[in-house]
């Protein structure tokens, strides 16, 4: 039991089977203590003696109104710490989204292992979430509207962009990863060589540490950290939602920026990416198609996760011409509302030569527009404020309704 040496644990739960579990795994190890409460949360919850434990394990049925009240109760009076981590005996995506707005360091679903546990314990006792503690990673997220919309150049430019924010002495570890894990463009774009092996690590995700990350990781000249599977263009399959959320947890708890290229397609894991980010954006085009597709995701988005998210509608590749019967910049603001971000302007050439070479955009032209744009949607506000009521990444990326 590596990392909960001297942490104290307090387990709430009314089931027996549970409770006996508890017992003879934490007693293996005489450097943690355990309290036990035996009893329902909806009963005991208010009354609960939190100030001296570490982490806080609540077994608790999210089918029940009253159960589900009295969480929100105990992770209002705790805040970020002590950590509190919810075993639910049932769960659906509606439960899943309640608990990150809970703030829940991590949530498991029974049956679950006495191992899991534990290995939630010693995550949540090392990551409290508190302010002052540790910084959890930022994250930016680019998910295109429609095919061909330019989403790889802009999440490459931004994670250059964020790379270099900082100082020369004090510069921001930024990771990218693509998630297209089929078609994805990342690595061409960068020319580099993709490293990371899904077959590898899909029948064992547990496997996956800073070591073996570590070793499916690409690396730029820049310094960018980028994490990206080769091509299979003919291999049509979906992929375990354990592994790539604990790939997403991974990254995102070993940089200070991580940048997501999504792929268009929705899978089961895409509403973790989501509830990640500190930062969405929706890539689209000036064309009518396109701002329709761009106002359908946004309230897909919207209908499907709430304000736990706030998509922002980035309109690339826009040119404005004199006496043109083409959309104006106003059309557009007017067709994507208060969702609408910004434009950035086209210069095919400019990201063609870019993208031939491997390189970023102002290494062929510094200061050009494109990244001149980009700066000012992505760095319009210090990344530590940027949607400061996200919560920690390592508390929403664990979406347990996908396992």
């Amino acid at each position: 039991m590596a990392g909960l040496s001297g942490t104290k644990v307090t387990v709430v739960t009314a089931d027996p089977a549970f409770a006996a579990a508890m017992r003879a795994t934490f007693a293996a190890s005489k450097a943690i203590e355990l309290t036990l409460v035996e009893g329902a949360l909806a009963a005991t919850a208010d009354t609960l003696d939190v100030d001296a434990a570490t982490v806080v394990v609540v077994d608790f049925d999210a089918g029940v109104p009253e159960e589900m009240a009295a969480l929100a109760r105990l992770t209002n009076r705790t805040g970020a710490r002590p950590p509190v981590i919810a075993i639910a005996q049932s769960f659906d995506a509606n439960a899943a989204r309640t608990l990150v707005q809970m703030r829940v360091a991590d949530f498991l679903v029974k049956p679950v292992q006495p191992l899991d546990v534990v290995r939630a314990c010693a995550q949540a006792a090392h990551n409290p979430g508190v302010p002052g503690g540790a910084t959890e990673a930022q994250i930016y997220t680019f998910l295109p509207a429609v095919g061909g919309g330019g989403v790889t150049t802009l999440a490459v430019q931004t994670a250059m962009l964020l790379l270099n924010s900082g100082s020369a002495r004090a510069r921001r570890s930024t990771c990218l990863v693509d998630l297209n894990f089929q078609h994805g463009a990342v690595a061409d774009y960068l020319d580099l060589e993709p490293r990371l092996n899904l077959a590898e690590i899909e029948p064992r995700p547990d496997r996956l540490d800073r070591q073996l990350l570590e070793v499916m990781l690409s690396h730029h000249a820049s310094g960018l950290a980028v994490v990206a599977a080769p091509n299979r263009p003919a291999e049509m399959r979906t992929f375990d939602p354990d592994m790539v959320t604990r790939l997403l947890d991974l990254v995102s708890s070993n940089f200070d920026y991580v940048v997501f290229d999504m792929p268009r397609t929705w899978f089961s894991w895409t509403d973790s990416v989501l509830l990640g980010s500190n930062k969405l954006f929706i890539v689209s085009e000036a064309t009518v198609p396109g701002l329709r597709h761009g106002k359908q995701l946004v309230a897909a988005i919207r209908e499907r996760l709430g304000d736990a998210v706030k998509p922002q509608v980035v309109i690339n590749r826009f040119r404005q011409r004199m006496f043109s019967s083409g959309l104006s910049l106003k059309d557009v603001e007017q067709s994507l509302g208060d969702a609408f971000s910004g434009i950035i302007p086209n210069d095919y050439d400019l990201v063609r030569e870019a993208i031939d070479r491997g390189v970023p955009l102002d290494d062929v032209k510094p200061g050009n527009k494109i990244t001149a744009q980009l700066r000012q949607l992505v760095l319009a506000q210090d990344a530590a404020k940027a949607e400061a009521k996200a919560l920690p990444l390592l508390q929403k990326l664990k979406f347990a309704g996908a396992r």
